[in-house]
C-alpha cells in the first residue's frame, strides 16, 4: 500500500476543507484533500446554500414579473419552464465546481478522490475503486460535514418524501407541499413552491417558526407567511405519516387536538446529523457525543494532531461561512501563524426566506437573560425610502443593546436584502462598537442600510425618519 506524507490533510471538501486547504497551501504548507465524491464542494454547493439560493432567485424574478404593473410595466401572460430553471441551477453548480478543480491545482493541493478513514497516528487511508492508499500528515483537519435527518420510519424516494437533496431535482413543481421543520431549510423551501403556486403548510414542532431567532422576528416571518397564503402550524407534533402513489398523509397534534392534512409532496426539514459514523474517529482519542468531535478553541481535537471544523464540531453553528472562518483557524494554528479564536457570539445567521432574515449577537431574550439592562431600538422598511423604492416594505432592523455602554449586543434584521445588511453590523460588532457610533457613521441615502442607522438612534429615542 503506497503511502504519501503531507503537512496536512483535509478530509472533506465542502466550504470548510477547500478553504482550509488554500490557505494552508498560502502558508506553504503542503496540503492533500481527500474527498468521497466525484465532484469537490460538499453539500452546500451541490446539495444546499448554491443551488437552494438560485431557485430562490428564479422564485424572485417570477414574484416581479407578476407584479410588474405596479412599476409601470405590462408583460403577457409568464411561462415558468421548470427544465430551465433547473438547468440554470445547475450551471451555477457546474461553474462553481470547475472553479474549484482550478484553485486546487493553482495552489498546488493534491486532490484524492475514496473515502477517507482516519487510521491513527496522524495516517488517512482512503478507499477508492483504484484500491487503498495510506496517507500521513503531521496534522489532520476532519471537515465531513451533515446529511439530512429523517423522520423515523421514513426514506427520502425522490418524489413523495424529499431532504433538502432531493427536492431540489423534483422533475415538476408540486401541487401541494408539507414541510415539517420551520428552520432555515424548511421556511426556505415553503417560499420557493409557494411563490411558484404550491399550496404550501409548513408543521413546526416548537412554539415559533425560525426558532432560532428573535422572536420579534420570528412573529414578523409568520405574518408574511400568512400574508403569502403559506399555512403554518406550530407547537405541532407529527403523529403519524402515510406514504401512498398519489401523496404523502401527515397526522399531527396541536394543544391536544389530532389534525391531518394530505399533499402531493412531503420536505423532511428536522435538522442535520453529521457525517462521522465511518470516518475512523473510534480509532482516535477524541471526545465524540451524540456524533459531534468535541474541539477546543483552535479547533483541535483530544487527539494530538487532529482538528475538526464545520457540521461535525459539537456546538458550533451548522452554517457554511462557519465552517470556513474555523477551517482558516485551524490551519493558522497548524502553521502557527497568527491563530485567532471565534468569537461564537459574532457569527451571523442568514435565512433566504421572502423577507429575508439576518442576524447576528444575542437575541433581546438572551441579552436580558444575561443580566444586561438591555435597550433596544426599532426601525421599519416601511420608512425607509429604498425600501419603498424597491417595493419591499416588510420587516424592521432592531437593534438589542446594553444600556449602560451603549455595546451593541445583537442586531436582527427581517427584510429587502437583509443577509447583505447583517454585514455592517458583524463589522461594527467585531470592532466593539456603541450604537452611538453607529448613529455617527455616515450612511448614504436612499439606501437600505439607513434602516441600521435608523435602528441606532431609536436606541436614544432620538429617530428621524417615523
Amino acid at each position: 500500500m503506497p503511502t504519501t506524507s503531507f503537512d496536512v490533510i483535509i478530509v472533506g471538501s465542502g466550504p470548510g476543507g477547500y478553504v482550509a486547504a488554500f490557505r494552508a497551501a498560502e502558508l506553504g504548507l503542503k496540503v492533500a484533500v481527500v474527498e468521497k465524491d466525484e465532484k469537490l464542494g460538499g453539500t452546500c454547493l451541490h446539495v444546499g446554500c448554491i443551488p437552494t439560493k438560485a431557485l430562490l432567485q428564479n422564485a424572485e424574478v417570477w414574484s416581479l414579473i407578476q407584479n410588474s404593473k405596479e412599476f409601470g410595466i405590462t408583460c403577457g401572460e409568464p411561462k415558468l419552464d421548470w427544465s430551465a430553471a433547473q438547468s440554470r441551477k445547475d450551471k451555477i453548480i457546474t461553474k462553481h465546481a470547475k472553479g474549484l478543480e482550478f484553485l486546487m491545482k493553482k495552489h498546488k493541493v493534491e486532490s484524492i478522490r475514496g473515502y477517507g478513514r482516519l487510521a491513527g497516528g496522524g495516517k488517512v487511508v482512503v478507499t477508492a475503486k483504484e484500491g487503498t492508499r495510506e496517507i500521513t500528515a503531521r496534522a489532520i483537519i476532519l471537515a465531513t460535514g451533515s446529511e439530512a435527518r429523517m423522520l423515523p420510519g421514513l426514506q427520502p424516494d425522490g418524489k413523495r418524501v424529499v431532504t433538502n437533496r432531493e427536492i431540489l431535482s423534483l422533475p415538476q413543481i408540486p401541487k401541494s407541499l408539507i414541510v415539517i421543520g420551520a428552520g432555515a431549510v424548511g421556511v426556505e423551501f415553503a417560499c420557493i413552491f409557494r411563490t411558484f403556486g404550491t399550496d404550501v403548510t409548513v408543521i413546526e414542532m416548537l412554539p415559533r417558526i425560525v426558532p432560532i431567532e428573535d422572536e420579534e422576528i420570528s412573529a414578523e416571518l409568520a405574518r408574511n407567511f400568512r400574508k403569502q397564503g403559506i399555512t403554518v402550524h406550530t407547537g405541532a407534533k407529527v403523529e403519524k405519516t402515510a406514504v401512498g402513489d398519489k401523496g404523502v398523509t401527515v397526522e399531527f397534534t396541536v394543544d391536544g387536538k389530532t389534525q391531518k392534512i394530505e399533499a402531493e409532496t412531503m420536505l423532511v426539514g428536522v435538522g442535520r446529523k453529521p457525517n462521522t459514523e465511518d470516518v475512523g474517529l473510534d480509532k482516535t482519542k477524541a471526545k465524540v457525543e451524540r456524533g459531534f468531535v468535541h474541539t477546543d478553541a483552535f479547533m483541535q481535537t483530544a487527539e494530538p494532531g487532529l482538528y475538526a471544523i464545520g457540521d461535525v464540531v459539537a456546538g458550533s453553528p451548522q452554517l457554511a461561512h462557519m465552517a470556513s472562518a474555523e477551517g482558516v483557524v485551524a490551519v493558522h494554528h497548524i502553521a502557527q501563524k497568527n491563530a485567532r479564536p471565534i468569537r461564537y457570539d459574532r457569527v451571523p445567521g442568514c435565512t433566504y426566506t421572502h423577507p429575508e432574515i439576518g442576524s447576528v449577537g444575542l437575541t433581546e431574550a438572551k441579552a436580558k437573560e444575561k443580566g444586561h439592562d438591555v435597550k433596544v431600538g426599532k426601525f421599519p422598511f416601511t420608512a425607509n425610502s429604498r425600501a419603498t423604492i424597491l417595493g419591499a416594505h416588510e420587516g424592521f432592523v432592531k437593534m438589542v443593546t446594553d444600556g449602560k455602554y451603549g455595546e451593541v449586543l445583537g442586531v436582527h434584521i427581517i427584510g429587502p436584502m437583509a443577509t447583505e445588511l447583517i454585514a455592517e453590523a458583524v463589522m461594527g460588532m467585531e470592532l466593539e462598537a456603541t450604537a452611538e457610533e453607529f448613529m455617527h457613521a455616515i450612511h448614504a441615502h436612499p439606501t437600505l442600510a439607513e434602516a441600521t442607522y435608523d435602528a441606532a438612534n431609536a436606541v436614544y429615542g432620538l429617530t428621524l425618519n417615523i
